[in-house]
C-alpha cells in the first residue's frame, strides 16, 4: 500500500473532496492519479464507522486518500488521529496542536501530515492557535519561521494555510511560501480556491520555490446539486497545472 501521494513532476499534488465512492474513482481518473481524495471525519458518528468506510475509498484510489476534519473543526482533531492510525493513509489533515499526536499514531513518517495555520493580517506572521481549545483563547501568533519549525518538532509535513479567502491575503500566502522554499517544507494552500484563481495561486508557491504544493480546491468544484466533486473541473484544474510546472 502506497503511503505518498503521486506529485505531478515531484512538485504538485491536487487535493479535492469526495462525494461518495464512485466520485472518488473518477475524480482520480481525472486528475490521472495526482491527487488526494478528501473523506470528512465530521460525516461519521464514529471511528469505528468512519474506518470501515474509508477502507472502502482508499481500496479505490491506490490509497490517495486524505483524511479531513471537515472545515478545519478544531473538534475533530482526536478523531482524525484515530481513523489515521487505522487507515494509514497518504494524508492526514489536522490542526496545529493535533500534529504530533498523528504522527505518533500513524508510527511512520511517509503519510503527509498537514498542521493548519492561519492568517493574522501581517505578512511574516501566522496564527497557530486553532486546535480545540486554542482556538477558543486569545490568537496564538508567531513568525511563520517558528511555526515550520514547530511542525518539524511534531512531525508535521506541511503548512495547511488557512482560510485564505483565494488571493485577498497574497502578500502574506506569498511569505508562507517563500518561508516554507527557505526551510524546506511543504505548502497547502486552502480556502477560496477556484478555477479562475488557482494558477495564480498555484503560480506564487511555484515561484517561492517551494518544493512541494497540495492545493486544497473544494466548494468551488463541487456540483450544489449531487454533492459531489465535478471531473470536469478537476481536468481543468490538472490541465492549469500541468501548463505552470
Amino acid at each position: 500500500m502506497k503511503l505518498t501521494p503521486n506529485f505531478y513532476r515531484d512538485r504538485v499534488c491536487l487535493n479535492v473532496l469526495a462525494g461518495s465512492k464512485e466520485n472518488a474513482s473518477t475524480i482520480y481518473e481525472a486528475a490521472e492519479g495526482h491527487v488526494l481524495v478528501g473523506v470528512l471525519s465530521k460525516n461519521y458518528p464514529d471511528v469505528a464507522t468512519a474506518v470501515a468506510d474509508m477502507r472502502g475509498y482508499a481500496a479505490r484510489i491506490d490509497n490517495a486518500l486524505s483524511v479531513g476534519l471537515g472545515a478545519g473543526d478544531p473538534n475533530q482533531s482526536a478523531m482524525v488521529s484515530a481513523i489515521a492510525r487505522e487507515v494509514q493513509p497518504q494524508h492526514v489533515n489536522q490542526v496545529f496542536t493535533g500534529v504530533a499526536t498523528s504522527r505518533a499514531l500513524l508510527g511512520q513518517r511517509e503519510t503527509v501530515v498537514n498542521g493548519l495555520v492561519s492568517p493574522t493580517g501581517t505578512p511574516g506572521l501566522v496564527k497557530i492557535s486553532t486546535g480545540p481549545l486554542s482556538s477558543q483563547a486569545a490568537d496564538g501568533v508567531v513568525s511563520v519561521e517558528t511555526a515550520i519549525a514547530l511542525l518539524k518538532d511534531m512531525g508535521g509535513s506541511s503548512i495547511k494555510y488557512f482560510p485564505m479567502g483565494g488571493l485577498t491575503c497574497r502578500d502574506e500566502y506569498q511569505a508562507v511560501a517563500e518561508a516554507c522554499a527557505r526551510y524546506d517544507f511543504w505548502l497547502e494552500p486552502t480556502g477560496g480556491i477556484d478555477l479562475d484563481n488557482f494558477g495564480e495561486i498555484l503560480q506564487i508557491a511555484l515561484d517561492a520555490g517551494v518544493s512541494k504544493i497540495i492545493p486544497h480546491i473544494y466548494s468551488s468544484i463541487i456540483d450544489k446539486v449531487s454533492g459531489d466533486t465535478r471531473p470536469a473541473d478537476v481536468r481543468q484544474l490538472l490541465a492549469i497545472t500541468k501548463a505552470r510546472v
